[in-house]
């Protein structure tokens, strides 16, 4: 993920950018620390920007962009970045997108953390009042008066970034008035919605067979009570004990029991015929 923060001063540019940090493992780039990191480093291009920077001058363009390439070539970049801070010009977006391309790097996109400037200038007023109540000092530039020109600054230089990157298709707008979780949500919701963020992992395909087998095996419903299968057994032998039933009833229909009753009244009244005949005689 390769990223660039717009936004006017108190617009929340640096909370967004650790959370942003934080959430995607990618490095924040100030121009500021970098400068100083290439100075203390001791680096050709870095002793120039100090000496610079020494003398109360602003460090060109030119010098800005060396160090930035020299940045993007550590290790630790790998993952992407957030520029904060720069570009604060149209040249410098150029000189930016130039570099970008010899490095065969893509930018994802410019975020851009809109914010309405008089309530920027109340929080700040509000601010320094609380801060002066509880008898702490307050910083020279945080004050409305240094908010002012700051901003008066930005809508000069830094503001014509916004055309610049949203003809390129690289702008994308975030409500900074909304709280500082509404914020994150909402740029986290952009970079995946524009392919910025990295995907989650894809559930692996099953083959067609193990799929059926798997939806088969799943599908049939487990017994709901454990005595079911005895109720089964005893709905089969239902046919059974019925069929027994029906033998008994065609038994009796062809009159086997009745059958037993003439053969034993015969048996007994034979003998008694027989001896009133010989009587007579």
């Amino acid at each position: 993920m390769r990223l660039i923060l717009l936004g006017p001063p108190g617009a929340g540019k640096g909370t967004q950018a650790q959370r942003l940090v934080h959430k995607h493992h990618i490095v924040q780039l100030s121009t500021g620390e970098m400068l100083r990191a290439a100075a203390a480093a001791g680096t050709p291009i870095g002793l120039q920007a100090k000496e610079i920077m020494a003398s109360g001058a602003l460090v060109p363009d030119e010098i800005v962009i060396k160090i930035i390439s020299d940045r993007l070539d550590q290790p630790d970049m790998k993952n992407g970045f957030i520029l904060d801070g720069f570009p604060r010009t149209v040249p410098q977006a150029a000189a930016l997108d130039e570099l970008l391309k010899k490095k065969h790097i893509k930018l994802d996109a410019v975020v851009e953390l809109r914010v309405n400037e008089s309530a920027l200038l109340n929080r700040v007023e509000a601010r320094v009042a609380e801060m002066r109540a509880r008898g702490e000092e307050v910083r020279i530039d945080d004050t409305p008066e240094v908010l002012s020109k700051r901003l008066a600054s930005y809508r000069t230089l830094t503001e014509p970034l916004i055309h610049y990157y949203s003809e390129r298709r690289k702008l994308v707008t975030v409500d900074g008035m909304m709280t500082i979780e509404h914020v994150t949500r909402e740029i986290n919701r952009i970079l995946a919605a524009i392919g910025a963020a990295e995907p989650k992992a894809a559930t692996p395909k099953l083959a067609p067979g193990a799929a059926r087998k798997t939806v088969g095996t799943a599908g049939k419903k487990a017994p709901k009570t454990p005595g079911r299968p005895a109720k089964v057994a005893a709905k089969a032998a239902k046919p059974a004990s019925k069929g027994a039933k029906k033998a008994k009833m065609a038994a009796k229909r062809t009159g086997t029991k009745t059958s037993k009753k003439p053969v034993k009244k015969s048996a007994r009244k034979a003998p008694k015929k027989v001896t009133k005949k010989r009587a007579k005689r």
